[in-house]
């Protein structure tokens, strides 16, 4: 419930505060005073647009500020989600510079315009004359029905489906979309990889025919050489080891003179040893080479099959061919993972539309249980307010697919005289019938949709005399059960207040200053008859006005 509002240096406010209470608040006043600005300010609040040349002074910022009692509201996961402090007096503040930096703070802490228009549009339904009214909107007219056939719960349960439905077919597009982009980059992937795996790369191969093609184009050389030294070493009359052979014999009957003869004795054999061994070696390098034209032609076919390879991807090891093979595979593996995990989804969103069907069909025949009495409601209240032969038709149709609030496309039809065709609400309805019907419908839908606070901004446009009274009894009804403002030029609505707040402009230190005063008994009376003949008004308008407080 809006139990305050604070406005200061707001369009011709300088410093206004209002109290609120429960049941119909009424606000009237001369045209110009500025009744309008308290919606505008009231406005800034609910997250709207800021005019930063609405300044009372200048060179000083506009404060608005809202104070509502929301102990009964269920707003404690809205604040914990937005991590809020969550107390059940709430207070929303809008702060604009003269700079034009605007704030928004709920409960001293600073909030965006879009959570502060969430939170706000729990607080207060606000009715605006020159507004696009939310009755025109299909999306609220079918709020409207779920809400009397009780369908918030069942609604929730398919709004969560819906979105995983939603969610489900965006990835499946996305998916669907990288499969036919990735057709032909896939038949290149297998064209490289069919060539890699054709090579039969192994790791360290190229290094093992790199070094054994160098041997085998240079054999006559080795086989040369080799044989020469093993010659030398050992074949010839005075081989190395035949000679180191001869010194080791001449030094064994030194060993025993002192140690240091027996070490070098020691050394001389293990040099002989090593040189006999070298010597082996050589001998079999020599009797193991031989030039071979063709292995020399099977290894550089070979090594040009890999060089060929590392060019085309600009590697320059073996190694690094076999990790971008691995990375191929694992690529075209993720594309048949891919294709498979199409086929899974698709699977699972058929499953869920026809779930989601399932529960289309139930909440279509809560609606349609609830479709009838509503029109005819609709009805009997049009004709209090001297629309007798008004209509109300709530036409639903089916859709072809599940939709975000089931499986319906709902829109009220309005005709206004006997013989008039059922035409969407914004087509047909004039300001006056438009008002009625937007006091009739939410009036029966108030205790089904949390809307604690209705403000009416002259919704007693086009009519007067009985039918104001009417609606004024139906106002006053309606705030029984809920927070009402009304702003109104109506005498007749505005008898039915339990507080009437004056909204009148005095000039001020040379400047015109809007101001506003709760009245008294006697002055509401004064007020009305004012209202009713102008000022200043007659006997007659005074005890009609008497008449009215009394009724």
């Amino acid at each position: 419930m809006l139990k305050r509002l604070h406005i200061r240096n707001y369009a011709l406010i300088d410093n206004i505060d209002i109290d609120f209470s429960p049941g119909l608040t009424i606000i009237t006043g001369e045209t110009g005073a500025g009744k309008s600005i308290l919606l505008g300010a009231l406005g800034l609040v609910m997250g709207e647009r800021a005019d930063n040349k609405l300044f009372y002074n200048e060179g000083e910022k506009c404060v608005v500020e809202a104070e509502f009692d929301v102990s009964t509201y269920d707003l404690q996961e809205f604040f914990q989600t937005h991590e809020l402090d969550y107390d059940k007096e709430l207070v929303v503040r809008r702060e604009l510079s003269p700079a034009g930096k605007s704030r928004a703070f709920v409960n001293d802490t600073p909030v965006n315009n879009q959570v502060l228009q969430r939170l706000t549009e729990a607080l207060i339904d606000l009715h605006q004359q020159f507004d696009v009214l939310d009755i025109h909107n299909v999306n609220f007219q079918l709020r409207m029905i779920d809400a009397l056939a009780d369908n918030q719960t069942l609604l929730r349960t398919y709004q969560t489906d819906y979105r995983k439905y939603t969610a489900g077919q965006k990835q499946l597009a996305e998916w669907r979309t990288h499969s036919e982009n990735s057709a032909r980059e896939m038949d290149f992937i297998r064209f490289q990889l069919d060539e890699l795996q054709k090579a039969g790369l192994t790791n360290g191969e190229q290094e093992s025919m790199e070094a054994e093609i160098g041997s085998l184009t240079h054999a006559e050389d080795i086989k040369r050489t080799y044989g020469a030294a093993y010659n030398q070493l050992s074949e010839s009359e005075m081989s190395l080891v035949g000679q180191l052979q001869e010194l080791a014999r001449g030094m064994v009957s030194t060993r025993r003179i002192n140690a240091e003869l027996g070490t070098l004795s020691d050394r001389l054999d293990a040099l002989l040893i090593d040189l006999e061994d070298f010597a082996r070696e050589c001998e079999r390098i020599a009797e193991q080479t031989e030039y071979d034209p063709q292995r020399i032609a099977e290894v550089q076919e070979r090594l040009n099959v890999i060089y060929k390879l590392q060019k085309k991807h600009g590697l320059h090891t073996v190694a690094e061919l076999l990790s971008l093979q691995e990375n191929l595979e694992q690529k075209l593996h993720g594309f048949t993972n891919l294709d498979a995990s199409i086929e899974k989804l698709q699977f699972e969103l058929s499953r869920q539309e026809k779930s989601l069907r399932e529960q289309s069909t139930v909440l279509r025949q809560r609606r349609q249980g609830v479709i009838g009495g509503f029109e005819q409601k609709v009805q009997d209240m049009l004709a209090q307010l001297s629309m007798p032969h008004a209509r109300l038709k709530v036409d639903v149709k089916p859709l072809d697919h599940p939709g975000p609030s089931g499986g319906d496309e709902v829109q009220f039809l309005f005709a206004s005289n006997v013989g008039s065709r059922f035409l969407p609400i914004k087509d047909v309805a004039s300001g006056g019938e438009l008002s009625r019907l937007t006091l009739c419908t939410k009036s029966l839908v108030a205790d089904a949709i949390p809307l604690p606070t209705l403000i009416f901004d002259e919704i007693d446009t086009g009519i007067s005399g009985d039918v104001s009274l009417k609606m004024g009894l139906i106002l006053r009804e309606l705030s029984s059960r809920h927070q009402v403002v009304s702003i109104t030029h109506t005498p007749q609505i505005a008898a039915r207040a339990n507080k009437h707040y004056f909204v009148y402009k005095q000039v001020q230190n040379g400047r015109t200053a809007t101001h506003i005063r709760l009245l008294d008994d006697d002055a509401r009376a004064h007020n009305l008859a004012i209202m009713l003949s102008g000022e200043p008004p007659s006997m007659s308008a005074l005890n009609t006005a008497k008449e009215l407080l009394a009724g």
